[in-house]
């Protein structure tokens, strides 16, 4: 085999490892790649230090909730009604009382706060219409996106791009 041969060998099988399937079953690039889903993750579940498991079938249906439910006002974790708070880690630590864990994103999402706790977010609609293990798996996929995702919550997006379906360059 001629070392062209090797090297064309070695990128297919580079790029087809990258694009398959994980331990999970869950075949998505953004999960795998840029969440570094391979497997089930641990998350904080509260302030106590508590964590909670979640298998990569979780933080992809968490990651298709937010496109459908969250992705208009938070494209790339960025808020875009209000871009000094965002859903970046830092942002969601220093909040009132702090999003950092799923027990505290679930909470917000049932009742929506301002970033200091002190009144209702009347332009981020309550998800009252999603069951427990729904939000558990959107809070999942946030978290997890806040921890791993380069420029989630920072990007400066300059146009209407999907960053949850390109990995960043």
């Amino acid at each position: 085999m001629t070392k062209r041969s090797w090297y064309a060998l070695g990128l297919s099988s580079l790029l087809l490892a990258a694009c398959s399937t994980n331990a999970g079953g869950v075949r998505d690039k953004y999960v795998n790649i840029n969440l570094a889903v391979r497997g089930p993750v641990d998350l904080p579940a509260d302030t106590k230090g508590n964590l909670q498991t979640f298998t990569p079938e979780d933080i992809f249906a968490g990651k298709k909730l937010f496109e459908s439910n969250c992705q208009n006002c938070h494209v790339g974790g960025v808020t875009t009604p209000n871009p000094k708070v965002s859903l970046a880690l830092a942002k969601l630590q220093g909040a009132t009382p702090p999003r950092d864990n799923i027990q505290a994103l679930v909470q917000y999402m049932r009742n929506p706060m301002s970033y200091d706790g002190k009144e209702e977010v009347p332009n981020c609609r309550k998800a009252t219409y999603l069951k427990d293990d729904q939000l558990q798996n959107l809070a999942a996929f946030v978290l997890r996106a806040a921890q791993k995702a380069k420029g989630w919550g920072t990007a400066r997006l300059e146009s209407n791009q999907d960053l949850m379906s390109t990995p960043p360059k």
